[in-house]
């Protein structure tokens, strides 16, 4: 698969326009993959949420993540197919650009700590101490605008 990004398009959303997709993608990644509980995949928070979705250039749903009211980036998450191409990449970039443009000081997430090295690659920096969160490592990063 190309790395060159131009191969996807990112849509933004609500979760009634979004949901359908992005949880198809959280639950293949989250729940079949990674174990974590179904029930504690999906939240409250979803219905307050942007939602980003990527879809390749055959229409296929291959990566989501969301940007919660209070400035944190959640539950990313790409298909095996779409990694290591930059989706996963261009969506945070997107959400934090909707970030900045509706005046958050700085962007939060909670990132498995497996993960950790991508969003440093962004300009994320980690906070505090590894936690477990649904019986995985993660370590809090933030990123100041």
């Amino acid at each position: 698969m190309s790395t060159d990004i131009s191969n996807y398009t990112i849509r933004l959303g609500d979760w009634a326009t979004l949901g359908h997709d992005a949880s198809a993608i959280r639950f293949e990644v989250f729940v079949d993959e990674q174990k974590v509980p179904a029930e504690i995949e999906l939240d409250e928070m979803d219905a307050v949420c942007l939602h980003a979705v990527a879809y390749d250039n055959d229409g296929h749903a291959i990566g989501t993540g969301r940007l919660l009211p209070d400035g944190h980036i959640g539950r990313m998450a790409v298909r095996k197919a779409g990694r290591g191409t930059g989706v996963g990449g261009a969506i945070l970039q997107k959400l934090m650009e909707k970030a900045r443009e509706r005046g958050d000081a700085a962007v939060v997430l909670n990132a498995q700590t497996v993960a950790a090295p991508f969003y440093a690659r962004h300009g994320f920096v980690q906070q505090g101490e590894e936690f477990a969160e649904a019986g995985i490592a993660h370590i809090e990063m933030r990123l100041e605008f």
